[in-house]
């Protein structure tokens, strides 16, 4: 029996993810990245496409999306499955009451989640009570250029002015391509009964993908688009685009540089990010 044929689409988005892994580990490796214990990196290596998880209430499998994250927590640029990392981890994890073993697993990623939750304002309130939305009539709304596919977008203004200084910078650093329609808008603020319509029409009002307080009521919110995996959207939660993402330069660029700018991203989505406050201004 003849095995059914994978559409197209699919083809290509293996294609490209294997074009995109292959790019980021033919990158030239410091020689402190093999600098530290090999045996856990030897795990490390085996698990990063294989430890089962579920972070944010759906299973996963591996956890190579959260790589860009983890490194830039622990304070190292070495590949997950060098002996340098597990060493940088290992210290870590000794700094957060976890045993040094210099092995990511489940323990270790949820206390990581932790941290990354514990950076954003919004999720530390809504465990309280749902914060109240802003009044509408004084928010910003972004210029077309800003907006991916035409939508109205609107946002705090500081949250807009920070934004486009993000974004300057982004392009001064060469992350942007001239024209290029990457890091533009595609969702800001939505209003409580918009969302709730939207939860109810997908029949999710408390999921990982819609929650019922949505932290894009507060206008701080936003989704950018990076970029999808072909067949897929710039919002798709599916592994293999959130995988696509997490290997692109200016992913990668938002999670060392967005902080400078006062936004943090909700680790699950790697389009979502939050607007905290400049550190000069909290």
């Amino acid at each position: 029996m003849k095995k059914p044929l994978r559409p197209v689409w699919f083809l290509y988005a293996c294609a490209a993810l294997l074009l995109s892994s292959t790019a980021v580990l033919a990158a030239p490796r410091p020689a402190e990245c093999a600098n530290g214990p090999a045996a856990p990196a030897t795990t490390n290596a085996a698990s990063e496409s294989t430890l089962l998880l579920n972070l944010f209430g759906r299973e996963e499998t591996g956890w190579l999306f959260y790589v860009p994250l983890m490194a830039n927590a622990i304070g190292t640029d070495c590949p997950a499955e060098t002996p340098g990392f597990a060493k940088a981890l290992a210290g870590w994890q000794s700094a957060h009451g976890l045993p040094g073993s210099g092995i990511v697993d489940v323990a270790t990623l949820q206390k990581l989640k932790q941290v990354w939750q514990a950076k954003r304002p919004f999720v530390v309130q809504s465990a309280h009570q749902c914060p109240a939305p802003p009044v509408e009539s004084t928010l910003s709304q972004a210029t077309t250029a800003e907006s991916y596919g035409g939508k109205l977008i609107q946002l705090r203004a500081d949250a807009l002015a920070a934004y486009r200084d993000m974004t300057a910078a982004a392009r001064k650093e060469g992350v942007l391509p001239p024209g290029s329609q990457l890091l533009a808008i595609f969702s800001a603020y939505r209003s409580p009964e918009y969302n709730a319509a939207r939860c109810a029409e997908q029949n999710n009002c408390q999921g990982v993908v819609r929650a019922a307080c949505s932290a894009h009521r507060t206008a701080l919110a936003m989704d950018v688009n990076l970029g999808a995996a072909p067949g897929f959207g710039p919002d798709s939660s599916a592994d293999a685009n959130r995988l696509y993402i997490s290997r692109t330069s200016v992913y990668r660029w938002l999670v060392k540089n967005a902080v400078r700018f006062g936004f943090v991203n909700y680790s699950f989505e790697p389009w979502h990010w939050e607007f905290i406050g400049r550190q000069g201004s909290r």
